[in-house]
C-alpha cells in the first residue's frame, strides 16, 4: 500500500483526487493539508511514501516547501502537482528534491501512475519537459541564458508571486519573509532581468507563458 500525503488549498482538488486514488485499491491518502505549514507539520509527525504537493498554498510553498519536507524526510517522494506549465517550473521542482511534476489539468488521467512510478524510485515528468530539461544540460537551450533563469530560487518564488498580482506585503506574509528583504529581492529580480517595473515583469511572464 502507498501512503499519501495530499497537499492542496481547494477542497474540491483534494476530494477529486481522494475519490481518484480510492478506485486503485493501492493508493490509500494517509494525510491532508491545505496549507504548505500544515503539510510540513504533517510530514514531521508521521511516515508517508510519498507527498503530492500543490506549488501554490498559503504559507510555506513551491520550492521552498519541497526543500524544507526532504530536508525533514529526505527519503520521503515528492509529486509536484502545479497549475503552471511544466517547461517552466519542472526543473526547478526537480532539483529542489521533487521526484515528478504534474500539471492539474492532466491529473485525473496521469496521477495513479505517476504515484505509482515515483513509489517504485522513477521519476516522473512529460516527454516534452523531458526533452527541454536535456536540451538545457545540453546546453541547446539553456534555462540560464533567459532572464528567469538567472534568478536563485528565492528570487524565482518572489517574481512568480509578484507576476501573479500580490505586493512586497503580501508576498512578505506568503514567504515568512520582511518587507524589506523582499523589496530587495525585487530590485535584485528586475537588475537581473534587465527591467524596470513590475509591469515589465508582467509582461515577460505572459509571454513566456510563466503566468
Amino acid at each position: 500500500m502507498i501512503r499519501v500525503l495530499m497537499a492542496d488549498d481547494h477542497t474540491l482538488v483534494r476530494e477529486g483526487l481522494r475519490q481518484l486514488l480510492a478506485a486503485t485499491g493501492d493508493v490509500r491518502i494517509d494525510g491532508e493539508a491545505a496549507t504548505g505549514d500544515e503539510a510540513l507539520a504533517l510530514v514531521k509527525a508521521n511516515d508517508y511514501d510519498l507527498a503530492v504537493l500543490d506549488m501554490s498554498m498559503p504559507g510555506i510553498a513551491g520550492l521552498e516547501l519541497i526543500k524544507r519536507v526532504k530536508l525533514e524526510k529526505p527519503r520521503l517522494r515528492v509529486l509536484v502537482l502545479s497549475m503552471h506549465g511544466e517547461a517552466q517550473y519542472a526543473a526547478r521542482a526537480l532539483k529542489a528534491g521533487a521526484s515528478g511534476y504534474l500539471t492539474k489539468d492532466s491529473a485525473s488521467a496521469q496521477l495513479v501512475n505517476a504515484i505509482r512510478k515515483i513509489a517504485a524510485g522513477g521519476v516522473h515528468i512529460s516527454e516534452a519537459a523531458a526533452a527541454l530539461l536535456v536540451a538545457a544540460q545540453g546546453g541547446a537551450r539553456d534555462g540560464a541564458a533567459a532572464p528567469h533563469g538567472r534568478l536563485s530560487d528565492r528570487e524565482f518564488e518572489v517574481f512568480r508571486l509578484l507576476v501573479d498580482g500580490l505586493g512586497p506585503t503580501d508576498i512578505a506574509e506568503r514567504l515568512h519573509l520582511s518587507v524589506k528583504t523582499v523589496s530587495t529581492h525585487k530590485t535584485r529580480i528586475l537588475e537581473k532581468m534587465g527591467m524596470q517595473s513590475t509591469a515589465e515583469l508582467v509582461r515577460y511572464a505572459v509571454e513566456n507563458k510563466l503566468a
